[in-house]
């Protein structure tokens, strides 16, 4: 997530590492190479003017603390602008109205219907509502199809009128349903539209008038960069929308659109989309990314994402297992479900303080634990439940079937074993204590 933006920025921040005051002459040097990084992430050249112009008002003059070197304070000054650039303050989402009705929009193949999905699936599991995905993009081949898909998939139910091709009839008609059926949220998934195309803007336009959306919100692919941006505004001046979503930041983003979408359209991102999975949605905190592009990690999401999968009963069984050395393959598996779903392995190391710096040029396969899986589903009951009884000969057949080898088989046991000794080593509550302190960070 902005990995390029990031390296170009530190290398800008360090022209003042050794410097033991801010003068004009260093200052300048270090934010000519900021602005520089900023136009190379497809920040527009207006906006990058204006940021840097007023990093160096605040920067001149400023009384180094003690505690702070000239480097650091540029560090501190630099996050708080960009925090600034990209809306200050995190903002939700308007969940008001019995329904709440929820408008998506954007461009086609922005990633919509997917994150229709994901919204869904958020608002059902962090915000209990009892949601209805409502499909009205009738033009698309099979887009329907995916809806339903995906609300299988995360367990929602999809209204939809397949030989109906008025998607305004079709959101009043959702809306009844939605009433009648004691559904309290319903988010309607519009067809992808371009900005230049009127008749589909009016359509778009016509169908918040019908429904008098409670929030509207405008789906962007940031991969695009700037043009995103130019359409986000075309589309504003349309539907005046609530918020912006920014879809496949896991991608290779340059940053342009998060960090200017808010300038130009006075608009929240409200929500960012991290991976191909249901659960890959996050609120947007500018104040959190200004940290992860500045390489400072996310400790405060990544807690978050960790208490979401702790359950303090499942945490108490496998304490008292461990104190019986009682632990098997079937806890070790079970460890390994919960650290999935907290999201890609690769996102959730860029949340660590400085490991996405080291961790950049390392390929983190989504998959990385799939051959783990492999060996243990290998493993007969007795085998995952009493890990010494495996011998040579069932390292072997485990091998075979699980289309590894022995020494990976063995890796897998050294792995496990280091990790039962650890977690021994934790008895006596501190597990519960590592927990609390966790919580007490945020």
């Amino acid at each position: 997530m902005f990995n390029n933006l990031s390296d170009k920025l530190d290398k800008a921040l360090h022209v003042l590492k050794g410097h033991g005051k801010i003068t004009e002459v260093n200052v300048a040097e270090t934010l000519k190479e900021v602005r520089r990084a900023l136009l190379d992430a497809d920040v527009n050249f207006k906006i990058a003017k204006d940021f840097t112009s007023r990093l160096k008002d605040k920067a001149i003059g400023q009384n180094v603390l003690t505690t702070l070197n000239p480097g650091q304070l540029m560090v501190k000054l630099v996050k708080d602008e960009l925090t600034e650039l990209m809306g200050g303050e995190t903002v939700g989402i308007n969940l008001g109205g019995n329904p709440t009705v929820i408008l998506m929009s954007g461009l086609q193949g922005s990633g919509k219907t997917t994150f229709s999905g994901k919204l869904a699936n958020f608002l059902k599991t962090k915000k209990s509502k009892n949601v209805l995905l409502v499909g009205c993009d009738v033009y698309r081949p099979a887009a329907i199809k995916q809806l339903r898909v995906v609300g299988e998939q995360i367990g929602v139910e999809v209204y939809a009128e397949e030989d109906n091709k008025n998607p305004i009839q079709i959101s009043e008609n959702a809306i009844k349903h939605a009433k009648a059926n004691g559904f309290n949220t319903v988010i309607i998934d519009t067809a992808g539209r371009l900005a230049v195309d009127e008749a589909m803007m009016k359509e778009i336009s016509d169908i918040h008038k019908a429904v008098q959306p409670h929030e509207t919100l405008f789906v962007v692919d940031s991969m695009t960069g700037q043009d995103a941006v130019n359409t986000a505004k075309a589309f504003n001046d349309i539907l005046n929308f609530d918020g912006v979503v920014l879809t496949k930041l896991d991608g290779d983003t340059r940053g342009g659109a998060a960090l200017t979408i808010k300038t130009v359209v006075n608009k929240p991102i409200k929500f960012i989309g991290t991976g191909e999975k249901m659960e890959a949605i996050d609120v947007f905190h500018p104040n959190r990314m200004a940290d992860r592009i500045l390489g400072m990690g996310d400790v405060v999401s990544l807690v978050e994402r960790a208490q979401e999968q702790y359950d303090e009963e499942e945490a108490r069984k496998i304490q008292k297992k461990i104190a019986k050395d009682q632990f098997g393959f079937d806890d070790f598996l079970q460890q390994i479900q919960q650290i999935k779903k907290m999201g890609n392995m690769k996102d959730l190391i860029g949340m660590i303080p400085g490991a996405g710096k080291a961790m950049k040029d390392v390929d983190i396969d989504d998959d990385a634990f799939k051959g783990i899986e492999a060996i243990i589903h290998s493993m007969t009951p007795t085998e995952r439940s009493t890990p010494t009884s495996i011998n040579a000969s069932r390292k072997k057949r485990i091998a075979k079937g699980s289309g590894t080898s022995v020494q990976e088989v063995n890796q897998l046991m050294k792995q496990f074993n280091q990790m039962s000794k650890m977690m021994k080593m934790m008895q006596g509550g501190g597990g519960r204590k590592m927990m609390q302190m966790m919580k007490n960070m945020k």
